[in-house]
């Protein structure tokens, strides 16, 4: 989901609260020390935190580097200020050697010698509403999204249906403050949930089951975690739409493969030749294209053509992990390598052997793991973390990335040699917005498989949705798409039309309703009865909504389907 420009309503829910100050902290890694795990470091106001080798500083890091007190951090009210004091090996803020009092801001990098600690600032939410909008929702999960990834902060999400909008009103005010819920579609709300892992997020989940229960409502949920689940926005979107209609948690619905798969566009047709020619070989394969775009897919038909068929297909997301997380999922580890390593765990190179590993965000690997896994290609060995033995493995890796690796090379953040041995085969995808032909048969196709798991007859997709779909640049491609249709499903009748589809799908505002044809008249007839009933209860919302036998906000999203606009109040 694209960021997109917020009304003023929508950007005040996000505004700093005048009642309560932001939240300061810093978000410590220790980077070459595998048994001590990332910290959080509050800042509390007026208070100093200090670095340095003594057992007085806030911060201990016993290391040859670093000095008895090395350094300190200060918050003054909203300024947040880093001082050097007089360390022999140097304080460092984003990249650069501090000589003097220096301000920090979110996201500031401080390095002093094996300790990496970023900045982060969570403002207090005011909320006009305890629900914010769709456009508000998408633009805080994009960030959230964004920096769970680059810090790798767990991040919980959830997508839950509530029916009832008193229950709906009582979880919204059950979360915290740096909490978020907005609307979705219908009855669905997303939820965003910082700071809270898989465990956090259950416990908070089941807390909020309770309170719509003793609202008198049934609350289902899909959850998904950033960034172990997915990495994007589309991803796990994704991966909760699926869980909701399924009941399945875990992993999203398949994009189409094998003979169900939408293969109209001549560059894509290409694609699927360029696999098959060379399925079953051993040759490395590297696939390029935007996030979204199908990459999996590509490299699951590759195994499925292959004599590795059989054997496994195994898949890791380069950017979902950290170092020595990544470097324990490739090859893993021996017993007592590191803390909480309590039995020999086996690798996916190992787990592999014999198939296929993907490689997923291969430009996201660090320096370090990009020698390691050169070698391990090279010689088709491995050895296990803490460990001596070589082992050996016979898996094919078949590598995917967004990024350019030709000018990641050169900039010196990925391994010439590696790209050179990874990149055997390169096959590219285009993007969705390159192939218009398969727009619109891909989106049937989503639609078709998301109304039988709703057990419902597909939709057909009227001629405004049509030229919306085509017209809009899908940055997150294939994914992004399927969102949109999942979410159309929701809201739509017997037909998809532009006005069940995202806003940013149709900026020029909602279509006339009228026509001659079936479905301009059943709309009518439809428009015509929510009037009436807002008439007969003196333009009581939650009366009319009663009086149809729809939810109030069902109703108010009806209203706006056909241009009904609330009355001032008096």
């Amino acid at each position: 989901m694209p960021n997109e420009t917020l009304t003023e309503e929508e950007a005040q829910l996000l505004r700093p609260s005048a009642e309560a100050a932001p939240r300061a902290f810093i978000v410590i890694d220790f980077v070459d020390d595998a048994e001590r795990a990332s910290q959080v470091v509050d800042l509390p106001d007026g208070v100093d935190v200090t670095f340095g080798r003594s057992s007085s500083a806030t911060v201990t890091v016993e290391h040859d580097n670093v000095s008895r007190i090395h350094a300190r951090v200060r918050r003054k009210a909203d300024q947040i200020e880093i001082e050097d004091l007089g360390s022999r090996n140097g304080t460092w803020v984003n990249g650069e050697r501090i000589v003097a009092l220096q301000r920090l801001s979110a996201g500031d990098e401080i390095a002093i010698g094996p300790l990496i600690a970023v900045v982060g600032v969570t403002s207090a939410l005011r909320r006009v509403s305890p629900i914010a909008t769709a456009a508000a929702g998408e633009a805080r999960l994009t960030a959230e999204v964004d920096r769970s990834v680059r810090y790798h902060r767990p991040l919980t999400l959830a997508l839950v249906h509530i029916a009832d909008d008193d229950a709906v009103e009582a979880v919204a005010h059950s979360l915290r403050p740096m909490d978020l819920m907005a609307e979705d579609a219908g009855d669905d709300y997303l939820m965003i949930l910082p700071e809270l892992d898989r465990t956090g997020g259950a416990a908070t989940i089941e807390r909020l089951r309770e309170v719509a229960r003793s609202a008198g409502a049934l609350m289902k949920a899909a959850t998904a975690l950033s960034p172990d689940d997915g990495t994007t926005v589309e991803a796990l979107i994704s991966q909760l739409r699926s869980g909701l209609r399924t009941g399945v948690q875990g992993k999203p619905a398949p994009l189409p493969t094998g003979e169900s798969r939408i293969t109209i566009d001549p560059a894509m047709k290409r694609v699927y030749r360029l696999v098959e020619r060379i399925a079953d070989t051993p040759i490395t394969v590297l696939i390029l294209g935007e996030t979204g775009v199908g990459k999996e897919i590509v490299a699951e038909e590759i195994h499925r053509r292959s004599a590795r068929r059989s054997q496994p297909f195994i898949k890791l997301n380069c950017a979902a992990l950290t170092e020595n997380l990544l470097e324990s999922e490739l090859f893993g580890h021996e017993r007592g390598a590191f803390t909480g390593a309590d039995r020999r765990k086996v690798g996916f190179f190992e787990a592999a052997n014999g198939g296929t590993l993907f490689l997923d965000e291969i430009g996201e690997m660090p320096a370090a793991l990009q020698a390691k896994l050169l070698r391990v290609l090279e010689r088709k060995v491995i050895t296990r973390v803490g460990g001596t033995a070589e082992v050996p493995t016979d898996t094919r890796l078949i590598a995917a990335t967004h990024r350019d690796l030709d000018a990641e090379a050169r900039a010196g953040r990925f391994r010439q040699d590696l790209l050179f041995r990874i990149c055997g085969f390169t096959i590219a995808i285009p993007p969705l917005r390159d192939r218009p032909i398969e727009i619109v048969p891909l989106a049937e196709h989503f639609a078709k498989i998301a109304a039988a798991e709703h057990g419902r007859p597909a939709p057909s997709i009227g001629a405004d949705a049509r030229a919306a779909l085509v017209g809009y640049g899908w940055p997150g491609n294939v994914r992004e798409l399927r969102n949109a249709i999942e979410r159309a499903l929701v809201l739509c009748d017997d037909t998809i039309t532009a006005v069940d589809l995202p806003e940013r799908l149709n900026p020029g505002g909602r279509p006339p309703v009228g026509g001659s044809d079936v479905r301009g008249h059943l709309a009518e007839v439809e428009r015509a009865t929510i009037v009436a009933a807002l008439e007969a209860e003196q333009h009581n919302q939650t009366r009319a909504a009663r009086r149809l036998g729809l939810s109030r906000r069902t109703l108010i999203y009806r209203m706006e389907k056909y241009g009904l606009k609330t009355p001032p109040q008096r």
